[in-house]
């Protein structure tokens, strides 16, 4: 409201009253947050219809005093992730790791799929909240980990710390340092926590994990997931590598897949020709930090997956997918 006025008033000096006016009942409001401990409110971003309608009932409260439309406007603002009907798939830019957010229609279900970590940096506290926030989820019903690497799950006690989730779910094997660490976290706030699962139902819908056995390295012990959405279908490999591919591909019926998120960051450990050539993907995502001292994506991936539309973290931004009217649409955010 007060920046969109103060340019007006710029333009023509005499809607500065109506600024004035504005700043009152902001500051008024401000004072009695301040005084008397409520609660914050979140709302989620706008969409400039929203915006508009505010302003019309705004003007009308200010012409005939009632805020009853004010009301029931900010009403449907705070529920209207009630109202979309839209699958939402975000593999979020988290530099050098994973972090994938995935929403079912009507708010029915919020999951995250590893959290990202980078040394010297919140993450979670300074992207992955507010864009959560933005949109209008106020909580994480799982928190699924791909497996105990830093870059998968370095955030996640800071995200227990700093917004609610509900339940979350490790992969097989034994805790490492960093897992016990959360696990100690979890106890302590009575969440509960789960590990070496075989699937998840969620409104008719199920999550898959495939992982066929258990290994002596984290990252082929990491949860592979595969779930399909509208009829979509998407595949989340972690940081399994191409022996965890053949064994895979050997057990299950995975052909044209819509939605590769690529294990481990495009390594040359991962993304075999004959698992790529066995799933077909038709989008691939590659989460991965920019000039990354390992060298990801490996030349020979990309050749791999030439025949998959392609997008990287690092040069595309955050990668999202929404399922809407039975059409599947991308959409990229600028790094």
């Amino acid at each position: 409201i007060i920046f969109p006025m103060s340019l007006i008033s710029f333009i023509i000096p005499k809607f500065s009253y109506i600024l004035g006016i504005f700043t009152n009942i902001l500051e008024s409001i401000s004072l009695l947050i301040s005084r008397y401990k409520i609660g914050i409110i979140t709302f989620s971003k706008p969409s400039m219809f929203l915006i508009i309608l505010y302003y019309i009932f705004i003007c009308l409260f200010l012409y005939n005093k009632k805020y009853l439309f004010i009301f029931l406007l900010m009403i449907y603002h705070k529920f209207m992730i009630y109202f979309d009907n839209s699958y939402e798939l975000n593999i979020l830019d988290v530099g050098q790791g994973d972090s994938i957010f995935i929403k079912w229609p009507y708010n029915k279900g919020n999951f995250l799929v590893d959290t990202g970590g980078i040394t010297n940096y919140d993450i979670v506290i300074s992207k992955t909240i507010p864009y959560l926030k933005s949109i209008g989820v106020s909580k994480i019903n799982y928190l699924i980990l791909s497996h105990g690497d830093y870059d998968h799950m370095g955030e996640a006690i800071n995200l227990v710390n700093n917004f609610k989730v509900e339940k979350v779910i490790f992969n097989c094997g034994s805790y490492n340092d960093l897992e016990q660490e959360l696990i100690k976290e979890l106890d302590k706030k009575h969440i509960k926590y789960y590990s070496c699962i075989r699937e998840l139902n969620i409104d008719k819908n199920r999550l898959y994990f495939l992982q066929t056995k258990l290994y002596d390295n984290e990252n082929d012990n990491s949860n592979v997931i595969y779930t399909e959405l509208n009829g979509y279908k998407f595949l989340f490999m972690g940081d399994a590598s191409s022996t965890t591919e053949k064994e895979i591909i050997d057990k299950y019926n995975l052909p044209d897949i819509d939605v590769l998120k690529v294990g481990h960051h495009g390594s040359r450990t991962s993304s075999s020709k004959e698992f790529i050539y066995e799933i077909n993907p038709k989008y691939s995502i590659i989460s991965v930090g920019r000039n990354n001292r390992y060298g990801h994506p490996n030349k020979e991936v990309l050749e791999n997956l030439n025949k998959s539309k392609v997008y990287r973290t690092d040069q595309d931004g955050s990668v999202i997918f929404k399922i809407k009217n039975n059409k599947l649409q991308v959409e990229t955010c600028s790094p």
